[in-house]
């Protein structure tokens, strides 16, 4: 555009081109358009302050102010679209191909996991489930299954005493050892059939090691109705073992000593890694791995919740979660289930 020299507003515009070329970056553009094309800026005032001249020198002014205004206008504009289109180029220096960083999922914990496949197993088989205090009482945890104080049985479970000595008016509190207090609890609160499962934590007083923690999951299973007898408990816990381990599974059952339950069984499947051929390190060479222990409700146990053994039996069962995991997974050190490694952890996603 040519301007006549000292013009109208030629001052102005010679001091906003010194200033426009002193400009770096898109933050300086955009004050510099407000001081000078804003609603209080520089040439809008240029523009107001034309109804103040002489007449016969406004129709100069005025022609002359617009093409100011018109100037600049053109002028910020080409500027906004160069810092605009440097923008699109840096963006485009980036190499796109580059494998973006995968957002890590969270999953459910091994322990957790096993615990969902072992209660879908026996809730299709007709159990509900149900949970308990993890803080017991001495009675529900010991005395009323058939474990008096006296008992060399107490030996079995390295208790976890709750320091009660505070208040004499509480009973002897505890860790609960094992899950069984509830078979205890659901008996007294109803009457038969009973078919409930029982999973939840559980804490022993033990060295850690590769098999031991001091605290654990188990499950617990108590069926109690008219009668029941040993053949349920075999046929209810093949199934489960099938289920669990691949319908090829064989179990078997082994005299054991369990105060709550008489008779009492060691339950085990054939090995599922070399189906108890000829041995391997995951049954020990034996061709038979133990998961969990079962009885036969002791009569005692159904007096004191006020069943009459003549009329009610029932059987009991028990397993470790961890272990049952341990098994199906190949994990050889119960301790990574609680050391929150997430190199083991993340296996199970």
């Amino acid at each position: 555009m040519d301007f006549q020299k000292d013009s109208y507003g030629d001052e102005l515009r010679l001091k906003a081109i010194e200033k426009f070329d002193l400009i770096s970056d898109l933050e300086q553009l955009e004050q510099f358009k407000t001081e000078l094309l804003g609603r209080k800026g520089s040439i809008t005032e240029l523009i107001k302050n034309i109804s103040t001249l002489p007449s016969d020198e406004k129709k100069d002014a005025g022609k002359n102010a617009n093409l100011i205004k018109i100037f600049f206008q053109e002028l910020i504009q080409e500027k906004f679209e160069e810092y605009k289109s440097n923008d699109i180029d840096s963006h485009q220096s980036i190499d796109l191909s580059l494998p973006g960083r995968r957002r890590f999922r969270g999953s459910f914990h091994p322990t957790t996991v096993v615990l969902r496949e072992i209660s879908k197993v026996f809730t299709e088989m007709g159990f509900d489930s149900a949970e308990g205090p993890e803080v017991e009482l001495d009675e529900y945890n010991f005395q009323k299954l058939n474990i008096p104080l006296d008992h060399p049985a107490r030996d079995m479970w390295n208790t976890l005493w709750v320091d009660t000595t505070n208040d004499s008016s509480l009973k002897p509190l505890l860790m609960r050892t094992h899950t069984s207090p509830m078979q205890i609890r659901l008996m007294e609160k109803q009457t038969p059939p009973i078919r409930i499962i029982v999973p939840g934590k559980t804490y022993r007083y033990e060295a850690t090691d590769a098999t031991h923690e001091w605290q654990f999951c188990q499950v617990e299973g108590l069926v109690v109705d008219k009668g029941i007898t040993f053949a349920h408990l075999k046929s209810t816990l093949e199934e489960f073992a099938q289920k669990m381990f691949g319908h090829k599974r064989k179990a078997r059952f082994r005299c054991d000593f369990f105060p709550f339950v008489e008779p009492g069984a060691e339950v085990s499947i054939d090995c599922f890694k070399c189906d108890g051929a000829d041995g391997c390190n995951v049954c020990g060479y034996s061709g038979w791995i133990e998961i969990m222990g079962a009885g036969m409700v002791h009569p005692e146990v159904l007096k004191g919740v006020g069943y009459d053994p003549e009329i009610y039996s029932g059987f009991a069962f028990g397993m470790g979660a961890e272990r049952i995991s341990m098994l199906k997974n190949g994990i050889d050190d119960v301790r990574l289930f609680y050391s929150n490694d997430l190199r083991f952890l993340k296996q199970f996603s």
